[in-house]
């Protein structure tokens, strides 16, 4: 565990305890003790350093009181305002961007989740390498380099960019599998929900709950990195739920550029579950996913849910939200439901008796209904069930 020092600068009109918050559940998620806490009002960011040198120069005294060996600030930074910072607080410095990452690189486990990472790490650090300090500016020669005056600066900006290209290349490759992956699912007409929203609100838990699988669901941040698709039905119809890697306010354009492959699954699915949490700024949340969903053009129907309704005492009476508890069971029949109607049509009562020369297709009917009630009786097979729209065609061919 390694102390660190929160340089928590925000602006007019951000919630300064609402933004510490977040960052200090991203610390927990690396193991780091937070051993101070700079809030700072911007009003005017300076150009060099974003909070100006006098609060720097604080924080550089606190550094020396509490050993912290790494400063963290609360938002995004240029190379140079970075390297400026480092100057003055004389540790190392990095942004809410370098813990993100650091976090992905922990939970990563698929091989195009680990390829996105280091992707992602490594076109972070490319424009920062002039910071890396003597280490990268030695001379130095050999084959491959361009002559004996090579700066150690320039072999490591060789080396990433051919990673990088590499690494690229890799992305691309899975990415094709995975489309062909979509297209048999489209062709054998298999629906899929994509489960999208922010970062721990009970994604995994959900579709755990609804597949009765076992994916890995735990109260901390970023969990799941890796798309996870899982299998059920509901009312006898196949349906794939999509787990996708949880968003955050704020969250770095660089890394939803560099994470939009993880969430193709969002924009090529039949429905999308927005979840939110009901004991948080619930709406703040559905803003920043609709956002994102935009940005990576994910135009599927969206259903709003609400997690964790059993943390919130009051009513809550907006018909935009379905109200759920994932961990208690509570709303997830009425979810199913939703689900259904919005993936095969509305549910309709039929009532039938078929002769017994036709008993061949009552296991057909069975299969096509969300619901069944079969009585063999004296003139003839009873039928008594539910069928969506999408399949009441298919009911009337084989009657």
């Amino acid at each position: 565990m390694i102390n660190v020092i929160i340089i928590n600068a925000y602006f007019e009109g951000e919630d300064a305890v609402k933004k510490y918050e977040e960052i200090a559940s991203l610390c927990d998620a690396t193991d780091s003790n937070i051993v101070a806490c700079f809030n700072k009002l911007v009003l005017r960011p300076n150009p060099a350093t974003v909070i100006g040198k006098g609060k720097l120069y604080e924080i550089a005294e606190t550094v020396k009181e509490k050993n912290a060996e790494t400063v963290i600030y609360n938002g995004e930074l240029s190379p140079s305002q970075t390297l400026n910072i480092a100057d003055i607080v004389g540790c190392t410095v990095i942004t809410k961007t370098n813990l993100i990452l650091e976090i992905f690189a922990r939970r990563a486990t698929s091989n195009e989740g680990k390829v996105l990472v280091e992707l992602a790490q490594l076109k972070y650090l490319y424009p920062r390498l002039k910071g890396k300090g003597d280490s990268l500016s030695r001379q130095g020669g050999g084959i491959g380099t361009t002559g004996p005056g090579e700066t150690k600066l320039e072999t490591d900006r060789r080396y990433i960019r051919g990673r990088i290209n590499f690494l690229e290349k890799k992305l691309k490759e899975i990415s094709a599998r995975q489309k062909l992956s979509g297209a048999r699912r489209r062709k054998n007409a298999v629906k899929t929900v994509a489960v999208v929203g922010y970062t721990n609100v009970g994604k995994s838990t959900l579709i755990n709950l609804i597949t009765d699988s076992d994916l890995k669901q735990e109260d901390a941040v970023f969990v799941t990195l890796d798309p996870s698709a899982r299998y059920c039905r509901i009312f006898n119809e196949k349906v794939i739920f999509i787990d996708t890697v949880g968003f955050i306010t704020d969250l770095p354009e660089s890394l939803v550029e560099a994470f939009k492959s993880t969430l193709e699954a969002a924009k090529t699915a039949d429905l999308i579950l927005c979840v939110s949490d009901i004991s948080d700024d619930f709406d703040a949340q559905r803003a920043v996913t609709d956002k994102i969903l935009d940005e990576i053009g994910a135009s599927s129907n969206r259903t709003y849910v609400l997690n964790k309704c059993d943390l919130y005492a009051s009513g809550f009476a907006n018909k935009e939200y379905l109200k759920i508890s994932a961990k208690n069971q509570i709303g997830i029949d009425q979810l199913k439901e939703t689900v259904y109607k919005n993936l095969f049509g509305e549910i309709s009562d039929y009532s039938i008796v078929l002769p017994y020369e036709k008993s061949p297709t009552v296991r057909r009917i069975e299969e096509i209904s969300a619901a069944v009630d079969v009585v063999y009786n004296d003139d003839g097979i009873s039928i008594n069930g539910k069928i969506n729209d999408h399949n009441k065609k298919k009911l009337y061919e084989l009657i």
